[in-house]
């Protein structure tokens, strides 16, 4: 890291600091929370573009498997839905897959025409006849059992760290199928499949109840951290709040946040600690060249579908870490506010910002983007305010400029990137 780089990360250090001794100390550590993850989420997207130029548009659906991957290890199971349909679901999914692994190898094994093809279709019907007449009564069953505060099988009831490796594992594994089926089209189409893919999992997620409640939303997420009542209602550290002068439920809050922060930038020192060992390595170098000309790679011996397939599993699954952790800080899993705005175009902002193909440029994007995003509708109300101050209180423009305020962050967002690319176009801390 050169000099004007630690300066880059002092000034989005002295922004955060700033935040908290003029607004509030709890947002700013809010937004050093967030940051974090995004940094994390950067640094998946980062390696799948700035390494080997991969323009996946899917980010969300793996963040969202993350989430999921937090409510699937964290939750408590619910007997009662178990008891109802879950074995019988659970059979259901089995003979799904059953019939998907019968199709590929009826496909592998008979000779290509008609009688292959018409083999394949028969069995996919009779094998998804029988998945539903299995798998819906199941669902039924399952969705039935206190609908307002359950319908769904709940999780495994461990720790909410262990969704984190999980989180990351379930977003691999999607990665996997995506990869195989759409590394082989062009850049263009593979934004278009995995933007595709992406909304399937989110839909998946937002209707399937029996799974993770829909848009009903899955709350009181475990905490690997303690509980603000729970400080508040300590004797030491109320006693230790209060000898230096702060409110001991300011300082619960405080706390908490501190707490998450500690476990999010230990994740992602170890991240960039890792990439950084892998972007040097032979490996690093590897998918570079192949970025840069795949057949002049290609000709040297290089599997550039396989490494595209490696890099691709590798940072999808770093997403789906930073949506278990942050369903893990927003302490509930909201199928609904996966939304691309949020997940993919300022994913996205936040690497071409920092500068693609950098780590450390990756993480500043992240920190920066985020805090712009939090903190520019705020400014902009302040900013909007003082302008109109002089109109009329009935006056049509001033109603029009103030309501016009929540478009602040988009208007920033564009501006920002255009002026990035206009004058420093490989980001902030480009690649060397």
């Amino acid at each position: 890291m050169t000099k004007r780089d630690a300066l880059l990360f002092a000034f989005v250090a002295l922004l955060i600091v700033g935040t908290g001794a003029l607004q509030s100390w709890n947002t700013a550590l809010g937004i050093l929370n967030m940051g974090l993850i995004s940094a994390i989420m950067a640094l998946g997207v980062n390696m799948q573009w700035g390494y080997a130029g991969l323009f996946n548009v899917g980010v969300m659906g793996f963040v969202a498997l993350g989430g999921l991957g937090a409510v699937i290890v964290a939750m408590p199971p619910v007997g009662e839905a178990w008891a109802a349909g879950g074995l019988r679901a659970g059979a259901g999914l089995m003979m799904g897959l059953v019939s998907i692994a019968g199709a590929i190898v009826i496909w592998t094994r008979m000779a290509r025409g008609w009688g292959r093809t018409g083999a394949m279709v028969a069995w996919l019907i009779v094998g998804f006849v029988l998945f539903r007449a299995v798998f819906d009564p199941a669902v039924d069953a399952i969705e039935a059992v206190n609908p307002a505060a359950t319908g769904y099988l709940g999780g495994l009831g461990l720790p909410i760290l262990l969704s984190w490796p999980v989180g990351g594992l379930l977003a691999a594994g999607a990665a996997w199928v995506i990869g195989k089926t759409a590394l082989g089209l062009r850049s263009d189409y593979l934004a278009i499949a995995t933007l595709g893919i992406a909304e399937i999992v989110i839909a998946i997620l937002k209707n399937e109840d029996w799974l993770s409640r829909g848009v009903k939303n899955v709350i009181g997420l475990p905490r690997p951290v303690p509980y603000e009542v729970d400080l508040q209602q300590s004797a030491g550290f109320v006693a230790r709040a209060e000898s230096i002068g702060i409110d001991p439920v300011t300082a619960s809050t405080l706390f908490v946040k501190l707490c998450y922060a500690g476990l999010f930038a230990v994740v992602l020192l170890g991240l960039i600690w890792l990439s950084e060992k892998a972007l040097n390595s032979p490996w690093g170098r590897m998918m570079r060249a192949i970025r840069d000309n795949e057949v002049a790679a290609e000709a040297m011996g290089k599997n550039v579908k396989a490494r595209h397939l490696q890099v691709f599993i590798l940072g999808s699954a770093i997403c789906g870490l930073a949506g278990a952790m942050m369903a893990t800080l927003d302490g509930q899993l909201t199928p609904g506010s996966y939304q691309p705005l949020r997940f993919t175009f300022l994913i996205w902002v936040m690497v071409i910002v920092g500068g693609s193909g950098n780590n450390w440029g990756a993480v500043l994007g992240g920190f920066l983007i985020w805090f712009l995003w939090v903190e520019v509708e705020p400014f902009g109300a302040f900013v909007m305010d003082l302008a109109t101050s002089g109109m009329a209180d009935g006056s049509p423009l001033k109603a029009h400029l103030l309501d016009s305020v929540a478009h602040m962050r988009l208007l920033t967002m564009g501006v920002i990137l255009l002026l990035v690319l206009r004058f420093s176009p490989r980001g902030l801390i480009p690649e060397r």
